[in-house]
């Protein structure tokens, strides 16, 4: 039975992981009322609204409520316990009759609401995670994250370039790569190129009234581009959310822009606004040079491709992307991949670390 009328659970969730997720649950299970508020400092590099939107996602039946506090930690400072309060009330200005915490200073947040204190797991027993282990290793605490952090920390490699270039090939070579390296590896994700399912459907729909017509006769519409962006948009973010620590992508909104300078002659504003919002990390640029070309019924722009690879690559060089050209056989190309793959990965998620705790026997949560 709730025993509670309004409980406050509050927090930085930088980022929220499994810890936090049971400190809420269990919460939201005492209390009639809950209210979540994420408490974001402007040096972190999460911001408040995406920290937010992942909370109120995880847990739809609470109310998920932010604020920026920018004061530092000292819980042995009453003027600082002040300062923070002043933020806290303003945020949630409603009686709160119990807070829930898994911090020592639980005991302190409470008597300043006027509330009962509820410690739920202090030792970590149940999810032995904390910001700070997520914020310096991902990979290692992945297990521990829900999908949508899993898409923003993800990251994300493009492979892309002119017909018959082994695009496909690649992506899924480097996918299969990874999975064998096992742990949380093994989940990763290749996002399927949209682009030719749309195809597929354009030339089935015209044989269906001219049988045996050639891909050579199918006509693209400047407006189907910003579809064909969105939903491999889509695709990728669906992956993201779960797979592993990357995500390998069959081309992208980006490679879109130029696919539409192919067949209609030059830019689309739309589909330029969607690669934009992209989060990728890493493009990886398959060469033409030395690759025959196979007709799969789908393809009819042989000699395209030299012209095609350099528009891909003065635009990834313009728009300042980081990519690689990937140059020679198969093995040599999945070779200089997986190296700029592992390279990008070494470099780690340079998470900024939160406000210094001037409290030296805290522990960060």
């Amino acid at each position: 039975m709730r025993r509670h009328r309004h409980g406050l659970v509050l927090g930085k969730f930088y980022p929220p992981h499994a810890g936090h997720h049971h400190l809420v649950a269990t919460a939201a299970d005492r209390c009639e009322r809950l209210t979540v508020l994420v408490c974001a400092a402007s040096v972190e590099s999460i911001p408040l609204a995406d920290r937010v939107a992942w909370m109120r996602e995880v847990h739809p039946d609470v109310r998920v409520v932010g604020t920026v506090d920018d004061i530092p930690m000292d819980t042995g400072d009453p003027a600082v316990w002040d300062a923070h309060m002043a933020v806290f009330r303003a945020a949630v200005p409603e009686p709160v009759d119990a807070v829930f915490t898994s911090e020592r200073y639980g005991a302190e947040l409470g008597r300043r609401f006027g509330a009962e204190s509820v410690c739920v797991d202090p030792g970590r027993t149940l999810f032995p995670v904390s910001g700070t282990a997520v914020r310096a290793d991902p990979p290692g605490s992945w297990d521990f994250l829900r999908a949508p952090v899993r898409a923003a920390l993800a990251r994300r490699v493009v492979v892309l370039g002119a017909e018959s270039t082994g695009t496909t090939t690649m992506a899924l070579a480097l996918a299969g790569h990874y999975r064998r390296r096992g742990g949380v590896w093994a989940r990763t994700r290749c996002a399927a190129e949209y682009g030719r399912d749309f195809s597929e459907r354009k030339l089935a729909r015209l044989r269906a009234e001219r049988p045996g017509a050639p891909w050579s006769e199918v006509a693209f519409s400047s407006d189907e581009f910003p579809l064909i962006a969105r939903r491999q948009a889509e695709r990728e973010e669906e992956a993201a959310r779960t797979g592993s620590p990357v995500l390998f992508c069959d081309t992208d909104a980006f490679a879109t822009t130029i696919w539409h300078e192919r067949y209609l002659g030059g830019p689309h504003e739309e589909v330029a606004r969607i690669a934009a919002l992209g989060r990728q990390h890493l493009w990886l640029l398959t060469d033409d040079e030395g690759v025959p070309f196979e007709d799969d019924g789908l393809r009819d722009g042989e000699h395209l491709r030299p012209w095609m690879t350099r528009r891909f690559a003065a635009e990834l060089a313009r728009t300042g992307r980081r990519a690689v050209r990937l140059r020679g056989p198969h093995e040599q190309r999945l070779a200089t991949a997986v190296a700029a793959v592992d390279a990008l990965l070494a470099e780690g998620w340079h998470l900024a670390d939160p406000l210094p705790d001037r409290t030296a026997t805290e522990r960060h949560r």
